[in-house]
């Protein structure tokens, strides 16, 4: 298949001047002016965040105070207590953050629970709670889960158990009757920041346990920025308000982490992140996350949880190699699949809005995987299943022009369980119901996007001359980070260069590697276009070319380069 032509559309700068901007660079100004940082103030605001000041404090939460009456009750009366998690990158930081914060108030009774994907799916299940009761537990603590489980939470009191909620996904109606719910889209729960990611959200409740019962040690809470930040990047949260500062920080302990397993799961992936070398997000999205979600997605999530709080070397290097082998098993069975799936997209559903696909061969937990990768290539809302007895579970991944979740709850009459955010969810279908359900989803999702232009567009930030694109510019590029939802890594367009030099790079020769010549300058800029090496066909030496590109600074070896990262290339047509 061609790839489907993007729209570029360059943003409309406010014409508002940026005052007291010190020696920042033009371009610069101009990008945070796009995204609303105009005052010297603002500006200020937004290059010195800092931990102490724009961190909130977690008794803002409606319900935290609630929730500590009960974990105070719990650490005086020895209590056995659960930790029932979620089997992705932001559960699995979630529960080793609770986990270690509850250990250092004193707790030594903790046993923490990942449901399996595959057997269980998502959130607390009847099962799991019985297994939990015959542990001796009384209080369950949720993390980046609970919040839909009404009739579990229902069960745990019959069985005896509390339950305190914590959690950051769609809020229902009607509200779980544990012990305290903390969820920042919760209505009235009082908290200003409602983007936290379940990691952010597990961070906030480890703060009100040392502030109630060990505030003299709060400063080494620090510790867990490092997990804070790879569930928040993973998750894909808005990288702006606390989460920026969370990841900001979290990055930098990141660099210097005390953990074991996760030096270890560098070594063996040769991840460069130590003191010398800061992880971007970039790294955390393209190379941290995706082991440590492997683990859930290729079998269960417990090795990559204990990864994570494993104190013993040898035991870690063990673990590491695991998540290793799982993460490349991941991207072999995920390249398969969405071969099959493209071939169904390509002819099945070619005159189709919604992409509805589905097996009982492909395996649960890298679904989500295949449904982001086929709406973003066909750019439509793409459903992917996978058949089990009469039941069909699968993951939905939309596009911005249609809320998912919307869309699923004007259908939950044919849905045994539904859930997750705007532009992504995972839903239960009976086999009965699932013709219905794909009808009734169609003639929604048409119906949203009657007369809506949804071919797939380019935002870009500005664009700039051969002459702009410097080093002052680079370096004032990278004190914009961390980079993500909300503060996304600048895009500029550069018109009129002439290709000098052009290749494939890359195993199967995916990536395109060009030498381009500025025609007002002599500048020669090297771009790579990772996963563009389809574009060679049709390019030629001489031939002037426009791009869409990030500026970036590429280091091998010690040598420092500026790299334009390619995004997308059009022809000059003369």
């Amino acid at each position: 298949m061609g790839m489907i032509q993007k729209t570029w559309k360059i943003k409309n700068r406010p014409e508002e001047a940026i005052a007291g901007s010190g020696n920042l660079h033009p371009v610069v100004l101009r990008i945070l002016a796009n995204r609303g940082v105009v005052s010297e103030e603002e500006v200020k605001k937004f290059f010195s965040s800092s931990y102490e000041a724009d961190v909130f404090d977690p008794f803002l939460f409606s319900d935290m105070e609630k929730a500590m009456i009960r974990v105070k009750e719990a650490k005086e009366k020895k209590e056995t207590v659960a930790i029932f998690g979620d089997y992705d990158a932001d559960g699995v930081t979630a529960s080793a953050v609770m986990r270690e914060a509850l250990e250092g108030i004193g707790f030594e009774n903790i046993v923490t629970y990942i449901p399996d994907r595959q057997a269980e799916g998502y959130g607390m299940n009847g099962q799991a709670l019985e297994y939990l009761k015959e542990k001796g537990v009384s209080l369950v603590i949720t993390v980046d889960c609970g919040i839909a489980n009404i009739q579990e939470v229902e069960r745990a009191r019959e069985l005896g158990m509390d339950i305190i909620i914590t959690d950051h996904h769609h809020v229902p109606k009607e509200l779980p009757k544990a012990v305290a719910v903390i969820n920042p889209h919760r209505e009235g729960c009082g908290y200003p920041f409602a983007d936290l990611a379940g990691v952010g959200v597990a961070f906030k409740f480890a703060q009100a346990l040392f502030l109630r019962f060990e505030k003299n040690k709060i400063e080494q809470l620090k510790w867990l920025l490092d997990l804070v930040a790879i569930g928040t990047v993973a998750d894909c949260v808005p990288l702006v308000g606390e989460n920026r500062v969370l990841a900001k920080y979290g990055l930098i302990v990141l660099s210097k982490t005390r953990r074991v397993g996760l030096s270890e799961m560098f070594k063996v992936g040769r991840i460069m992140i130590d003191e010398k070398n800061i992880p971007d997000t970039q790294k955390i999205g393209f190379q941290v996350a995706p082991r440590i979600n492997a683990a859930g997605r290729m079998d269960h999530a417990n090795a990559a949880y204990k990864l994570m709080i494993e104190k013993d070397r040898v035991l870690a290097r063990d673990l590491a190699l695991e998540v290793e082998d799982k993460n490349k098993s991941r991207q072999k069975v995920t390249a398969e699949i969405v071969r099959e799936v493209r071939i169904l997209a390509e002819n099945s559903f070619k005159g189709k809005k919604l992409i509805f696909a589905s097996s009982e061969h492909w395996q649960m937990g890298i679904l989500g995987l295949i449904a982001g990768r086929i709406a973003d290539e066909f750019a439509k809302p793409t459903a992917v299943f996978q058949k089990q007895d009469k039941i069909y579970a699968g993951s939905f991944r939309s596009i911005e022009q249609v809320n998912i979740i919307s869309a699923l709850e004007q259908c939950s009459d044919l849905l045994i369980r539904f859930g997750g955010h705007p532009q992504a969810a995972g839903v239960q279908v009976a086999e009965e119901n699932m013709e219905k359900f794909y009808e009734k989803l169609s003639g929604l999702i048409e119906k949203e996007l009657e007369g809506k232009d949804v071919s797939p567009s380019i935002e870009i930030d500005a664009e700039i001359s051969a002459e702009d694109a410097d080093w002052n510019l680079v370096e004032d590029i990278k004190k914009l980070q961390p980079f993500g939802e909300g503060n996304e890594e600048p895009v500029f367009l550069m018109k009129n260069l002439i290709i000098e030099d052009m290749k494939v790079v890359g195993n199967g020769s995916k990536h395109l590697k060009l030498s381009l010549r500025s025609q007002t300058s002599p500048k020669i800029f090297e771009a790579i276009g990772f996963g563009l090496g389809d574009n060679l066909h049709g390019l030629e030496k001489g031939q002037a070319v426009d791009i869409v590109f990030n500026l970036q600074e590429d280091e091998w070896n010690g040598n420092k380069k500026m790299q334009l990262n390619l995004i997308d290339i059009r022809r000059i047509m003369v």
